[in-house]
């Protein structure tokens, strides 16, 4: 019979926000909690994305926490190998090994209102915790759209973000779904050794070159011998990336400029007129994330490749047909078609205090106070929780903003619970204050590129608010997410235990 552990923390999810909150939680003196991790091994999303080209599109010293400075980083943008490495060597260093149970995908978590705990049930046993951390992330399940007969398909079928290394592309002729961050990258590894490659895209991306090289032995030993030259590097990084934020949230047409820099990129490359038209966006440049790549135009332009403007509408056996009625005979298809962000599967798992699940609660639109706690689900906090994305800058300060919330969530839970309840106190978000924060966040989207640039993208949810981005500053978040202020928050106690019945006699018998 499976084993059930009761903790005073569940972490859900070991990436850079599992592993960040467990680090945390060990540096506020918290021992009694664990990392409920699916897989085998820690990493999240740079454990799953193993596929060829797979990099950061963040600078590396900005691109790890602050806490745990990496001075080897051996590139300035770091690909997936380095990044998985980093987090596998927080978690030996910050002794979070013992507090891991890997191989234990989150089933259910129900809240229990009369014993005030999240009831979790895993696929490797049960767990009973007072405060619920999930950190599962919104890039953790793959996307792939719903097409008519790609199940009858004989070929090859994969994800992105689920690989198939075994799956040998040479010569092969291979159709390529989507242009987002990780289509870039793999386009050009694909395009050497694959015999056609046809890359169907409904919406061209904006690229700029990618500054990226090898970070010198002279540079590594200084980070290493003088850690402030470090912390000035990624202080400078920061900075660059905080003066470009107003652009984005409230002076769109002030990107005219990089635009202009993306069209000369695209000339640069690309010097067939035609495919140089279908390569450029009609929309703001900043409306989608901008992608970085110096090899992804030159790849297009090459005789073994066809660039398809329009998406993959279905599949007849062997031939896949675009929606403007392209046909093409190939080998394998390959997803690049993002994940489930504003429709995060887990949501559908969490039971909240009115029996209700987290999705059914979303029905009309998600909505969080400061990208933690959601109304109706008590102690539950959310790490990389909706509208905490960036589109210039690093997650990772987002996640140590969330990490300093959690801490004094935790903190002033500890100093709500009456001595001898064993915990039992809990706090729920105040409806009104969810509402107040939603409607402050939505009413400064508008003003944003995000809003106003002429796109559809993977930030806006089906009625088109974008519940994925902060509109604002990093330096902004840090401070709306400093402290948790309780008057946004109901405290709910469990009621005291009832004396005993034998105990009550030998009262009475006393007062005689």
């Amino acid at each position: 019979m499976a084993k059930h552990e009761h903790v005073r923390v569940a972490v859900i999810g070991s990436g850079f926000g599992g592993i960040g909150a467990a680090v945390r939680l060990r540096r506020e003196g918290i021992t009694d909690f664990v990392v409920l991790e699916r897989a085998d091994s820690v990493g999240g999303a740079w454990r799953d994305n193993s596929y060829p080209g797979c990099a950061c599109d963040v600078p590396s010293h900005l691109y790890s926490f602050s806490f745990a400075p990496n001075p080897d980083w051996p590139r300035t943008f770091s690909g997936q190998r380095h990044i998985r490495a980093y987090l596998e060597h927080v978690t030996d260093t910050f002794g979070i090994r013992p507090h891991l149970r890997l191989n234990h995908e989150m089933l259910q978590a129900r809240w229990d209102a009369e014993t005030l705990r999240w009831e979790i049930e895993t696929s490797g046993g049960t767990f009973s915790a007072e405060v619920l951390v999930s950190a599962a992330g919104p890039l953790s399940d793959p996307k792939i759209p719903d097409i008519p007969g790609l199940a009858d398909f004989p070929g090859k079928v994969f994800h992105s973000a689920q690989w198939d290394h075994d799956y040998d592309l040479r010569g092969k002729r291979v159709a390529m779904v989507g242009t987002g961050a990780s289509a870039i990258q793999i386009v050009p590894e694909i395009q050497r050794e694959v015999g056609k490659l046809t890359l169907f895209q409904r919406t061209p991306p904006w690229v700029m070159p990618r500054m990226d090289r090898a970070i010198s032995a002279p540079e590594r030993w200084l980070h290493r011998t003088l850690p402030a030259t470090a912390t000035l590097r990624r202080g400078i990084l920061w900075g660059i990336r905080e003066l470009q934020v107003g652009a984005f949230t409230k002076h769109p047409n002030e990107l005219g400029l990089v635009e202009k820099l993306a069209k000369a990129n695209i000339a640069r490359s690309i010097k067939d007129p035609e495919l140089r038209a279908r390569l450029t966006p009609s929309y703001r440049i900043g409306c989608k994330r901008i992608l970085l790549s110096n090899t992804y135009y030159p790849a297009l332009a090459q005789p073994n490749v066809d660039v398809v403007a329009s998406g993959l509408r279905e599949v007849r056996g062997s031939t896949v047909v675009a929606a403007d009625g392209t046909e093409t005979e190939v080998d394998a298809i390959v997803f690049g078609t993002g994940f489930h962000v504003t429709d995060i599967p887990i949501a559908e798992r969490v039971v909240g205090a009115e029996g209700h699940t987290l999705a059914e609660s979303w029905k009309d639109g998600v909505q969080v106070l400061r990208g933690a706690t959601a109304g109706g689900f008590p102690n539950l906090m959310m790490i990389i929780g909706p509208n905490t994305g960036l589109g210039n800058s690093s997650m990772i300060l987002m996640i140590e903003s969330q990490l300093n919330y959690m801490a004094d969530y935790l903190r002033q839970l500890a100093l709500l619970t009456p001595t001898g309840l064993g915990g039992r106190t809990a706090l729920a978000v105040r409806p009104s204050a969810v509402g107040a924060w939603n409607r402050k966040v939505q009413t400064r989207m508008e003003r944003t590129v995000w809003k106003s640039g002429g796109c559809n993208s993977w930030y806006l949810d089906a009625s088109g608010r974008n519940t994925t981005l902060w509109p604002g500053t990093t330096a902004e978040f840090r401070r709306e997410t400093r402290q948790v202020d309780l008057s946004e928050y109901e405290v709910i106690r469990a009621p005291e235990p009832a004396p005993e019945p034998a105990r009550t006699a030998r009262k009475k018998e006393t007062a005689k």
